[in-house]
């Protein structure tokens, strides 16, 4: 059961107090900036983390006043798509009060207020912006963006510069060869303790840089089979969205 932490008070509380109770999960934007795919993603992990967790979910997105809705935010959704997050509905166009047992509003640090659960998410920095030409660049891997944003704690500003998101390519780039080489090898379960890890980070806040650093450690242990190696990849992958069995039987 995924257990995040209030924004408006520091407190840490259930994301779904009511197990199969609907979820609604609202991502703010104030502008069409790197900060505002940043939000969508925490956004896009706290969908796949209840639903993971047997939670269904509605997600939403929720533009600041006076924002023209043709400014920017087709681009903004199209770079979304090429990090491979779920599509957002649009929530001017929806009448809201479904039912929901909770209600998570995914925001930008210091910027929108609304009533209900806080997840605050820090600012981003970039010295080229990662969209609108993301999903159109060849030169940019959409899976190497997402996993540079993944890296650090959400609360943490992050800079999106060259050096970064070569360090995520080079990471993305091994692990996809690794898991390809490693799916060639017979299946074995991903290990309880690991799996009890995993579970425990992405449940404990959404720690998705733990997730990240139990991979690492997946990577190089001793003494762990190859398919136990891939079946863990596999699985932290249904909640990383990283492809990465992208090179599965295709010589990677």
């Amino acid at each position: 059961m995924l257990r995040i932490i209030d924004a408006r008070d520091g407190e840490t509380v259930d994301a779904a107090p009511a197990r199969r109770g609907l979820t609604r999960v609202e991502a703010h934007v104030a502008d069409r900036g790197p900060g505002a795919l940043r939000v969508l993603l925490v956004a896009d992990l706290v969908v796949r983390t209840l639903e993971l967790g047997g939670t269904p979910v509605w997600s939403l997105l929720t533009e600041a006043p006076g924002q023209p809705a043709d400014r920017g935010l087709p681009a903004l959704r199209s770079a979304a798509a090429a990090l491979g997050m779920r599509p957002f509905e649009d929530s001017r166009d929806i009448g809201l009060g479904l039912g929901e047992t909770q209600v998570l509003h995914v925001v930008a640090q210091g910027g929108a207020t609304p009533d209900g659960v806080r997840v605050a998410v820090a600012p981003v920095g970039t010295d080229r912006l990662p969209f609108p030409d993301l999903a159109r660049d060849p030169a940019v891997d959409p899976a190497a963006v997402r996993l540079a944003l993944l890296s650090p704690p959400r609360a943490t500003p992050l800079r999106l510069d060259a050096a970064v998101l070569g360090a995520a390519h080079d990471t993305l780039l091994r692990w996809r060869r690794a898991v390809a080489g490693w799916a060639a090898h017979p299946s074995r379960p991903v290990p309880e303790e690991v799996r009890v890890r995993l579970r425990n980070a992405w449940e404990n806040d959404l720690d998705v840089p733990e997730v990240l650093r139990v991979l690492a450690a997946v990577e190089t242990s001793e003494g762990l089979a190859d398919g136990a190696r891939f079946e863990t990849y596999a699985y932290a992958d249904r909640l990383l969205g990283l492809d990465l069995t992208l090179g599965v039987g295709a010589g990677a």
